[in-house]
């Protein structure tokens, strides 16, 4: 039986676990899929309760999607609606808008929890 993650030796078990099955030529539905699935959850459960990931900065977020999207400074500037206010924005002189968080959440899928940070 199963049980839930709760130190970090159960923790490395898992892991190793969860290696081995990926090892393996795994049937869809079977009983080693099912455990696959089973111990992924606890591994994340357990990393999310204790190995937390901070939110990125709204510009670190935003400079990270620009570089996996391959969008360029031009290309910013013109869903920010101007040249200068990407600068503007870059150099701390100025905030983003609402406007501008809900084009950034819509262009580059960025989440708005992390564009409405402080920064």
């Amino acid at each position: 039986m199963m049980k839930p993650i709760k130190s970090e030796k159960q923790y490395d078990e898992a892991l190793k676990r969860i290696y081995a099955l990926m090892q393996e030529d795994i049937v869809a539905e079977s009983k080693d899929s099912d455990e696959l699935e089973f111990l992924s959850i606890l591994v994340k459960e357990y990393e999310r309760e204790n190995y937390p990931v901070e939110k990125p900065l709204p510009l670190d977020a935003i400079k990270f999607r620009m570089d996996q999207m391959n969008i360029t400074e031009a290309d910013l500037s013109e869903i920010l609606g101007a040249r200068s206010r990407k600068s503007e924005i870059f150099s701390g002189k100025r905030k983003l808008s609402l406007s501008m968080i809900r084009k950034l959440k819509e262009k580059l899928n960025i989440s708005a929890d992390i564009l409405i940070q402080e920064y």
